[in-house]
């Protein structure tokens, strides 16, 4: 009985809980349009714009949106060109689409809005996903709704059947049953001021100022909102008013009619807002209308507010101009506005991120890296560990050659973030995944607690579990990676030597080699575009490119997909080791052999010949080089003319060898030749090499 009691006290408390909720949720069925549905939100025009919000992320499950653009114009019928309807059905959903954005509408089977949601509902259909790429969310008042009492009576979380009908020429026209969403704007009494625009301009502030994760979820944003004009009745203006003085940008469709023309005729010439050619406008492209003198000189006062914000318009006409897409334009309009604001790179981040997250590393250097702003090193790191995750080696060289310091930017903490980012489809993945469960059997059995049969979601990587599986591949040639040798290491003493043990890394330090590093890292991923700007930027590149062949052979070994087998097979590495040492040997021969036994200090001094021998690399020493230094080893201090007939006679008579019957080559040095051997322990020595024909001159 209490229990009952109890159940029915929770009951009572959720129905009082419910009347309580200044909103009504629920679904719209509409019979004639097939199995289309969608979900709705019954609200008054007070409601506070971040329940609304709110209701969408966690009633809807809506994912946050990257972009929002809000339609504006266009409500009502009109004769739409063809571009125009190839612009919002093509252009303007790939736009949405590539942004995951959300699109607002007026929510009404009429104008504009009657194309638009058709394409987003074809595209629906055509997607193979089940989560939608593109979200059309119509906001419309219930008074301008034809059977709006089907929904005016309805109760929350109820199923709505309505009947689209197509055939309405207003005032009162149907909900179009190719959105997905819509937010229906009620008024407590007939004589209340529709506040359905007023509540769509704030819901679009609020959001605004909203953050978002972006790319890889590792970019925040404040998700951008664009209000898009399209045609449009003189009733727009004063909506265009209200946006600007919060600093909505607005990209204007020139040629599509209405408004959006007339703003378009007056935006290069400000000078001519005047009444008489405002009424010459609005005569031209609203002719069935009489328009009064009074609301003449008001648009005209309007639209030089609006114009004297044309930091924040964009005018664009397709007709003519119709050769960028349309998410271009989009992202264009966006760093416009930001750019009146300031010229501080703090100002233009968000836009920054935006052009990383859409790929358009055209637009960052045309538009953001123009050199009006100076970018610091530090301005760029979120944008330049986004671009890393997510394979854009465009924009990694981008932000390099605009200040990202490379130095200053990688260290071992993030190192390891880049490691914990890797796909799990990757072989990468398996392979650390591998160490990282023997370090936890390890560590089970050395602390003697019993390992947790729970499967990690997401392991977090060490560069410890990096280093091993590096040394399954490249074996001496990258002992003590990731260790530090310097200063945590203590020093374990026996009789014969005192060896330094490796001690814990300092995950703040910065890395010895960050070119190489990233190469690494790179390699690992099979992200070969990448890895190859790494290579070209770092030092002892015969050596990282040698060691990179032997990492793909190996790793080609172990790959089960074919994909990913065959683009490690056509790695070009061994190529890239020929070509450098060819550039070397055809400067100075005597350099180039000194290169080839050189110890490469960020290989744990381990040389080129060993390297190539570990990665059984022919090409590399079928080269004539490095034949010719073999040769050199091979025949010793004894020319390399010397006959074969002579040599059998020493061996067989081993006092002719004090004879002049075999020659030896001059052991003596010049006293102004450089000693080459000595001269390449320097770092950049395939770097000097370049140059050492000029330097001899």
């Amino acid at each position: 009985m209490e229990e009952m009691e109890t159940k029915l006290c929770s009951s009572d408390k959720e129905e009082a809980f419910k009347r309580e909720l200044p909103y009504c949720i629920g679904e719209i069925n509409f019979t004639a349009s097939g199995k289309n549905h969608g979900k709705f939100m019954k609200v008054q025009s007070t409601i506070h714009p971040g329940i609304i919000f709110e209701v969408m992320l966690n009633k809807w499950k809506l994912p946050a949106p990257n972009l929002v653009i809000s339609l504006v114009g266009g409500e009502e019928n009109f004769q739409m060109k063809p571009w125009l309807r190839d612009t919002l059905k093509k252009g303007f959903i790939k736009a949405a689409e590539s942004t995951g954005a959300w699109i607002f509408t007026s929510a009404l089977r009429v104008g504009v809005t009657r194309h638009l949601v058709q394409a987003v509902r074809d595209l629906a259909l055509a997607s193979t996903s089940s989560t939608l790429s593109v979200i059309a969310i119509g906001i419309a008042s219930l008074r301008e709704i034809q059977h709006r009492e089907i929904l005016e009576n309805t109760k929350s979380e109820s199923l709505v059947h309505y009947q689209s009908d197509d055939n309405i020429q207003g005032p009162l026209y149907s909900l179009d049953h190719n959105h997905s969403h819509f937010i229906l704007v009620d008024h407590t009494t007939p004589e209340e001021p529709d506040g359905t625009t007023k509540l769509r301009f704030t819901l679009e502030k609020f959001i605004s100022e909203q953050r978002t994760g972006y790319g890889s979820k590792q970019l925040l944003i404040e998700i951008p909102v664009l209000c898009l004009l399209v045609n449009g009745g003189p009733g727009t203006l004063e909506r265009i008013c209200s946006g600007l003085e919060n600093s909505a940008p607005w990209l204007i469709l020139a040629g599509s009619g209405g408004t959006a023309d007339i703003l378009a005729a007056f935006m290069n010439d400000p000078q001519l807002i005047m009444p008489e050619a405002v009424e010459k406008q609005f005569k031209e492209k609203f002719p069935g209308e009489s328009f009064s003198r009074k609301d003449i000189l008001q648009w005209t006062v309007t639209i030089q507010n609006i114009i004297s914000h044309q930091h924040l318009l964009t005018l664009h006409n397709f007709e003519q101009d119709g050769s960028e897409e349309l998410d271009t334009v989009i992202l264009k309009a966006l760093v416009k506005a930001c750019k009146s604001q300031s010229q501080e790179a703090k100002e233009y981040l968000d836009e920054l991120k935006l052009a990383v997250a859409w790929n358009r590393v055209d637009i960052a250097k045309s538009e953001i890296f123009n050199g009006d702003v100076e970018w610091k090193s530090c301005d760029l790191e979120e944008v330049m560990m986004d671009a890393l995750v997510n394979n854009k080696p465009e924009f990694v060289k981008l932000f390099i050659d605009n200040g990202a310091n490379i130095y200053e930017f990688l260290t071992y903490s993030r190192l390891q973030r880049l490691y914990c980012s890797i796909s799990q489809k990757c072989l990468l993945y398996e392979l650390l995944l591998k160490k990282h469960e023997e370090s936890k059997l390890t560590l089970a059995g050395l602390t003697g607690q019993q390992q947790n049969e729970q499967k990690e979601i997401c392991p977090l990587f060490t560069l410890s579990e990096v280093s091993r599986v590096l040394k399954d591949f490249l074996h001496d040639a990258c002992k003590g990676f990731y260790q530090d040798l310097r200063h945590g290491g203590k020093k374990k003493s026996d009789k014969t030597n005192t060896k330094r043990v490796p001690g814990p890394l300092d995950m703040n330090q910065k890395s010895e080699n960050p070119w190489r590093d990233l190469f690494v890292w790179a390699v690992l991923q099979n992200r070969h575009k990448m890895a190859n700007y790494f290579w070209a930027m770092g030092q002892e590149g015969v050596a990282s490119a040698l060691a990179a062949c032997k990492i793909l052979k190996e790793m080609s070994r172990l790959e089960t997909e074919t994909k990913a087998a065959c683009i490690m097979k056509e790695a070009k590495y061994e190529q890239l080791a020929v070509e450098l040492f060819s550039e070397c040997y055809h400067n100075s021969e005597e350099r180039a052999f000194a290169l080839l036994v050189r110890k490469n200090q960020y290989w744990s001094k381990t040389t080129c010949l060993q390297l190539a021998t570990e990665a059984d690399a022919k090409s590399f020493f079928a080269h004539d080089g490095v034949q010719a230094f073999l040769t050199k080893i091979w025949w010793g201090d004894m020319s390399t003319s010397t006959q074969i007939l002579k040599l059998i006679c020493a061996f067989w008579c081993p006092f002719l060898i004090y004879t002049n019957l075999i020659s030896f080559s001059e052991e003596k040095q010049s006293k102004n030749e450089p000693e080459p051997f000595r001269e390449l322990d320097s770092l950049d020595s395939e770097r000097t090499l370049f140059f050492s024909k000029e330097e001899d001159r």
